[in-house]
């Protein structure tokens, strides 16, 4: 399946999330995937964009690290269905708009939380997709700026 979708269905799988150990495994499985899609294009993106994509993956894979693994059936794995990037620039707008929404969800639960332990998981998971989100915001201004200079070639 291609990032774009997988994404959609990660937005629509958090926004229907009820319960906080619910929402919990969707910000994993969204953390999960945005580690999938850096690797990905740390493999086989632009050049300008691999460094960026390395961050992405290290600091996605932290903020899963910081969450506890959902108990995923046979083929639950989103991450795991990603076949393809698609259309690099959709993707990352895509993967932005769902990292902003799991910050947005960490930071209801963390307000909520009657333990510290799960403040402060969160206060972690929020950092990770903080900076994940950074990441992808740099890799589309790269884009942005391959963009530019595109014309600039062809007319030269």
């Amino acid at each position: 399946m291609d990032a774009v979708r997988l994404i959609v269905t990660s937005r629509r799988a958090l926004a229907a999330s009820g319960d906080v150990p619910q929402i919990l495994g969707e910000v994993w499985q969204a953390q999960a995937l945005a580690q999938a899609i850096g690797s990905r294009l740390a493999v086989s993106g632009p050049p300008e964009l691999r460094g960026e994509a390395l961050g992405l993956t290290e600091l996605a894979g932290r903020g899963c690290g910081v969450l506890r693994k959902p108990r995923l059936g046979p083929g639950e794995l989103r991450a795991a269905q990603l076949t393809e990037l698609g259309d690099a620039h959709q993707a990352l707008t895509r993967l932005d708009g769902l990292l902003g929404e799991i910050g947005i969800a960490l930071v209801g639960i963390a307000c909520a939380a009657d333990d510290e332990g799960t403040y402060w998981q969160c206060m972690e998971a929020i950092d990770a997709a903080d900076e994940s989100r950074d990441r992808v915001l740099e890799m589309l201004r790269r884009l942005a700026d391959r963009e530019a200079l595109l014309p600039e070639r062809e007319a030269g």
